[in-house]
């Protein structure tokens, strides 16, 4: 999801200054155990008295839904009264969500509640101090919420000894799989998509029958978008692996450089194939659109990837607005040969040092996620007005255009209680995908790796410049000559220091995987 601004200048420029911002933040970090303690004074049992009322900030990733203003009225009416407590939801948008993630973390702003993923690098924040150690707090704050989340959950998102997050506890697998328009692809009689191939001759049906629609949804983000799908699905890589790192599932001990490598100019080649076909559009690194929203209202026919869940969401979009449309899904585990469930590391809630109120901070979470009033009106909306349950499954009132809050609109994944879920009917089709997900399952051993990157912290932002000037073009399949293009990109990046960032990534992986023995 990662986006990529239009002018370059104004990318380097932003990237320089969180880069600047984060460094001075962890160096303020290092030697203070915290920024930020509640006023008002500690009540009997040692916490803080909740006497002041305080504004909490919370933040989100993604963009806020159209109703957001009412659904935060009604939760600051219960907060008010239960904590003396206002909250403020803030979102991102998708649009450069993690260059201003950084920023949130750098700049000593005041937030009190953020969303943590391992694909916001929660492990490696957390190792460099931007969060607050949660052990202490949690059985003086959210007593209900420790005993909530079981201790195994507890132990897997520690980092270097200590809890940084709380973890959702609901059991999904984000696994990706192809998402295509099932009703065009019967029209003209075209292969459905299980694998590479057949993904791309699906595709070249699309482009010859329905040449006005993207064959597939792509925006900015081709890292995520194209080079992450291809090596989940393809190289049966561990995960989105950052800085040209090789490491396949069935061999964890085996750190292998994929830059440069067969498999990667097999994937460039196969890019550049897609974009010559005219599956790749020329302008892609300039589109913001989200690929869902390119799907739902008919621009493209597919998704190079996307997991179960938001393809539901997607079902239901389409069904209330374009019930002539269908939309059918294959789970890559099914070419693979297996699939893990998320880490608890996958969706979680931190509590950044430059919080002024943890203690109300953590009581809020709680709430959240243990309280039903708060979970069922944040996770789905006022009943009646944006939802109703009918024979014990959600229904959306109207339809995804005339509802302002449809089924966790709020983005708050990290906040779902298993026993309070409501799903719609539809839903019953991905907890089959999960329960036939489940008959290959293997564990998730990798996520709780820590990376830490000081000592080359002034390489990797250099790196990083490197690969969108240089990398992202072709990863888009936007240049001509794609050895010569390659040979540029492993040149320059191995000027910004690239030897140097694998081999301390690799040694720090093998600590790690000898630690845990993982073999």
């Amino acid at each position: 999801m990662e986006q990529i601004k239009k002018a370059k200048a104004r990318k380097r420029g932003s990237i320089a200054l969180a880069v600047t911002l984060l460094m001075a933040l962890l160096a303020g970090c290092s030697g203070s155990s915290g920024s930020g303690t509640e006023t008002g004074g500690s009540d009997a049992s040692g916490g803080q008295s909740s006497s002041k009322k305080v504004t909490l900030q919370f933040y989100m990733l993604g963009d806020a839904p159209k109703d957001l203003s009412t659904i935060e009225a009604e939760v600051n009416k219960l907060a008010e009264k239960d904590l003396n407590a206002n909250v403020k939801f803030n979102y991102t948008t998708w649009t450069d969500w993690d260059q201003k993630y950084k920023l949130l973390l750098s700049s000593g702003q005041s937030i009190d509640l953020i969303f943590t993923a391992d694909w916001t690098q929660y492990q490696a924040y957390a190792k460099k101090g931007a969060f607050l150690a949660l052990d202490d707090l949690l059985p003086k704050a959210a007593p209900e919420l420790q005993k909530f989340v079981p201790q195994e959950m507890w132990e897997a998102v520690k980092i270097d000894g200590k809890i940084y997050t709380v973890p959702s506890t609901y059991k999904e697998y984000v696994t990706n799989g192809f998402v295509w328009r099932e009703d065009l692809r019967e029209k003209y009689n075209l292969p459905k998509p299980t694998d590479l191939a057949s993904y791309e001759a699906y595709m070249d049906g699309i482009k010859q029958h329905e040449p006005q629609m993207r064959p597939v949804s792509l925006n900015s983000d081709v890292k995520g978008n194209l080079h992450d799908r291809y090596t989940e699905l393809v190289t049966k890589s561990i995960g989105a692996l950052p800085y040209g790192i090789g490491i396949k599932y069935e061999k964890p001990t085996e750190v292998y450089k994929y830059w440069g490598s067969d498999e990667q100019k097999e994937e460039l080649n196969t890019l550049k194939r897609w974009s010559e076909k005219g599956f790749i559009p020329k302008n892609v690194l300039n589109v913001k659109d989200t690929l869902q929203d390119q799907v739902t209202s008919g621009k493209a026919a597919s998704i190079f990837g996307d997991n179960p869940t938001r393809y539901n969401d997607m079902k239901i979009k389409i069904a209330s607005t374009h019930p002539d449309w269908k939309l059918e899904y294959y789970p890559f585990p099914l070419t693979t040969g297996f699939a893990t469930p998320v880490h608890p590391i996958h969706n979680g809630f931190a509590i950044p040092k430059s919080s002024k109120n943890p203690e109300r901070a953590l009581q809020f979470y709680e709430k959240l996620v243990t309280d039903k009033r708060y979970n069922l009106l944040t996770q789905y909306g006022i009943e009646g007005k944006n939802y109703t349950v009918e024979n014990g499954y959600y229904k959306l009132a109207g339809d995804a255009t005339s509802n302002g809050f449809p089924r966790e609109a709020m983005n708050g994944w990290a906040w779902r209680n298993p026993e309070y879920m409501l799903f719609d009917e539809g839903f019953d089709g991905v907890k089959e995908i999960f329960e036939e997900l489940d008959k290959i399952q293997k564990p998730d051993l990798f996520t709780g790796f820590a990376e830490d990157y000081t000592s080359y912290q002034a390489e990797k932002a250099a790196l990083e410049q490197v690969e969108k000037q240089y990398l992202y073009p072709l990863q888009a399949g936007l240049v001509d000559d794609v050895n010569q293009g390659l040979d540029t990109f492993l040149q320059k990046a191995q000027q910004a220091g690239l030897d140097k960032i694998q081999s301390e990534y690799t040694k720090q992986w093998q600590e790690y995987v000898q630690k845990k023995g993982i073999k």
